[in-house]
Parts: structure tokens; sequence; C-alpha cells
């Protein structure tokens, strides 16, 4: 039996260490766990999770930036046996020229399907599509060997894309104005979603993979398109008179996407997540293609109209070099090396591909190919599984 003495030093020894207890959790403003005991985390208020990425979608190697994936001659063991090559379509000619990046010639002229546009990486990266707009059909090539397979039938391609996961191809049917989703390996329709907007064509994926932002060239507008749904979620007029968006990339963070507009002369920057109205940001004439540096602190814009390359710094969040084609040129969509050294762009008006220096900007080839060069792919290129166009890889 406890006396009324003992009882009472009890009580106040217990009062003194629960004062004490509270005194530490407030000491340092923190209220940790470990200081509150069991029942105290409990009593915590929860932090929300963040969501989740698109079901399937293989895990960003790093959270801050998208492209880490895509360092220099970081090959998945898919590609690292083919050849490095570079495959241009050229859309007056049908045909496919093939360069040699180590000579800087064409080693090989492919015949494929009525106006050709882009060359585009499937997510699996095995196989190269070539696609004929107005052919209506997409020209398989076997990146191992350079052989084209035979056309599979597929209405009004003019771009293509594949979802992160790669559940699904994507093709941007610009004159059928719909976007189709279509199984990534037969190409067979799943579903087909029409859309208000004129010239769907170019795209790019949230961080995340659960939508991705389209640029309409035609009716100056943007879409944002929820990726699982497969349903257009956000409409915007683009705010100049006479817009026409064209090339579309996200930033490294993923917090920013940018369209390059090639009547606004200049790339607009948006916040995909409110898809709130952009801001234009002016880089020279006829800005047109956006590619992302190996080490992922520049992206190099091509302006289309005035024969120039822009580069903006993404960590110091502005234009810091313009390059000057030496005896002009007109370029357009492409991509950067393996090594990440040389950048190529299709000389869309002058039957040409330039390959530039990264480092200098210096022209370090101009070669002639077919009539009407386009969306050229390099490849192989650094990366584990392929978004579309003419490589956006992660």
């Amino acid at each position: 039996m406890t006396t009324p003495r003992l009882h009472r030093k009890a009580t106040v020894l217990l009062a003194g260490l629960a004062l004490a207890a509270l005194a530490g959790c407030g000491a340092d403003g923190k209220g940790s766990p470990e200081a509150l005991g069991t029942n105290g985390a409990a009593r915590q208020a929860k932090v929300p999770a963040a969501p989740p990425g698109l079901p399937g979608m293989p895990p960003l190697l790093d959270p801050k930036d998208v492209y880490a994936a895509d360092r220099p001659g970081k090959l998945s063991p898919v590609v690292k046996d083919f050849p490095s090559r570079v495959y241009v379509p050229n859309t007056g000619s049908n045909t496919v020229s093939v360069i040699d990046p180590a000579t800087y010639q064409v080693i090989d002229t492919i015949p494929v399907g009525v106006q050709p546009q882009h060359v585009v990486p499937s997510w699996d990266l095995k196989t190269l599509w070539v696609n004929n707009n107005r052919g209506h059909t997409l020209t398989p090539i076997n990146p191992a060997t350079g052989e084209a397979g035979d056309p599979v039938e597929v209405h009004d391609p003019y771009n293509l894309y594949f979802t992160p996961n790669g559940k699904y191809a994507v093709v941007m049917a610009s004159m059928d104005r719909e976007l189709v989703f279509r199984d990534p390996h037969t190409m067979d329709r799943v579903k087909t979603v029409p859309v208000s907007c004129f010239g769907v064509n170019h795209a790019d994926f949230s961080a995340d993979g659960r939508y991705f932002i389209v640029s309409c060239e035609f009716s100056g507008e943007l879409l944002k398109v929820d990726t699982e749904k497969m349903e257009v979620v956000g409409q915007q007029k683009i705010p100049f008179e006479g817009a026409m968006p064209q090339d579309v990339k996200i930033s490294p963070d993923g917090r920013t996407f940018y369209v390059a507009d090639m009547m606004a002369h200049g790339m607009w920057v948006l916040d995909g997540q409110k898809f709130t109205e952009p801001k234009l940001l002016p880089t020279g004439k006829g800005c047109h293609g956006l590619y992302v540096s190996r080490d992922s602190k520049e992206m190099y814009i091509s302006n289309r109209g005035e024969g120039t390359i822009s580069v903006f710094d993404f960590p110091k969040n502005k234009l810091t070099k313009k390059w000057e084609l030496p005896d002009g040129g007109s370029p357009d969509m492409g991509g950067v090396s393996a090594d990440g050294k040389v950048l190529w762009l299709s000389g869309r008006y002058d039957g040409e591909v330039y390959a530039l220096d990264t480092a200098t900007g210096k022209e370090l080839a101009r070669i002639k190919v077919g009539s009407g060069p386009h969306g050229l792919a390099v490849y192989p290129q650094p990366g584990r599984y392929s978004l579309g166009h003419t490589g956006i890889f992660r």
C-alpha cells in the first residue's frame, strides 16, 4: 500500500518529467516524433504524398532532372551496338538520307512514302518510324542494319510520340484534327481524340508523365492532354496575333514548358501544371526547334528564318549566346550527338544538313541531302526510352 507522502512525491516527479519533455519538444520548434514519442508522432499533421507518376512509367533517375538518363555516351544496352547515323527525311524527295557522322558523308538513300516529315525512335528504342504524312503510312527502319521494312498504314501521321509508360503511340494527325492513340508496335488504332484546334504537331510530357502539352500550329493554340484518360483537359489561345507554335520541350526540373513560335520569333514560357497564359521570350526570326544539351544546362534553339541558333541557359534562366551559320541557312529540326559535342539540324529550305560544335557554335559541316529535309534523327542517343519526335529520351 502506498503512503500519502510517497504518492505526493511520485505525482510531483511525474509532473516535472512531463514539463521537461514538453520543453524539450518546443526548444527547437520542431516537435520531432522522437521527442513526442509514438503517440505524439501520430498526432502530427500528415504531409500529403506527391501525386504518383503515370502507372508503368519508369521512375526518373533524378527527380530534379528529367534528362538525367541522357548523359554523354550512356547508351542503353538495346542500342549500344547500333551504328551511329543521322537519318534525314526529305519531304520533297520522299526519301531518307543516311549520314555517317564520322565522315559527314551521305552513305545511303532510302525510298519511303509521300512527304516524310519526321524520323521517330520507338519507345523501346528498337525501331525508327518514318512519318509519311501524305502517304498515310509509317515506314519502319531497323537501326541495327539501316534496312527499311514494309510500311504500316496510318492516316495523316505528321508526327509521332509515345506515352512515358510505353503503352501507346500518339499520332499527331494534323490535317485530320485528331490525336490518335495506337498500339506502339502494331500501330492499330485504340482511341481517337478529336480536337477543335488546327495543326496539332509537337508535344512534350510532364515529369510525372500524367499530362502532355501539344502545340496547334495553324490556330495558334496549346492543348493540355491527360495521358491516362486520353482526354484534352485544357485549351488556350496563345496571346499573339498570327502565332504559329512549333516544338515543345520541358525544362530539366520539370517546372516549365517552352514552346517555339516561328511567327512570334521566340519561345513561349509556360507553367504546364497551372496552364496559365504563357510569356514570350524573343530568340530570333522563325524560332522552330528546341534541343537540350547532354548536361541539362543549356537548350539549343533553331531560328529558321534568320539562320541562327540561340542558346538558353537553364540555371541562369536567360539566353546567353547566339550562333550564326556562316553562309546563312534555314536550321529546322534535329538532335544532339550521343557524346553531346555536335548539334545536327536540317536546312529545311536549302536541301542541306548542318553540324555544329556545341562548345563554340562553329559549323563543322554542311551536307547536301534531298529536297525539304525536316525532322532528322540522330541515332542512337543516350536514354532508357523514347517519347518520340526526333528523339526525346528519358
